[in-house]
């Protein structure tokens, strides 16, 4: 069983930045995805950025140009570097991977909070 730990979220001003990393252990087989989701307050959760087998990333529209993803795939590990943030980015931030499995593996969640 894999597992996901997080961490690096807070309480940040607006303009200001945070790193969130997540380091994933366990019976590893394969990764294929590893990423992030997020939710707000009354809102479905929604895709932040995706990083697949192949290296390729993808960003939702609301955060290109200020959030990039990084991923260590020696160590099974993947940061987001949060820039510029704004309170609608306020939200409780989930890693996830995709191990080959039938549902992918999430972490516990991370609260970031910007405020204005």
């Amino acid at each position: 069983q894999v597992q996901l730990v997080e961490s690096g979220g807070g309480l940040v001003q607006a303009g200001g930045s945070l790193r969130l990393s997540c380091a994933a252990s366990g019976r590893i087989f394969v990764m294929n995805a590893m990423g992030w989701y997020r939710q707000a307050p009354g809102k479905q959760r929604e895709l932040v950025a995706s990083n697949n087998r192949r290296g390729i990333t993808t960003y939702a529209d609301s955060v290109k140009g200020r959030f990039t993803l990084f991923r260590d795939n020696a160590k099974n590990r993947v940061s987001l570097q949060m820039n510029s943030l704004k309170p609608e980015d306020t939200a409780v931030y989930y890693c996830y991977a995709d191990t080959g499995g039938t549902l992918n593996t999430w972490g516990q969640g991370t609260q970031v909070t910007v405020s204005s």
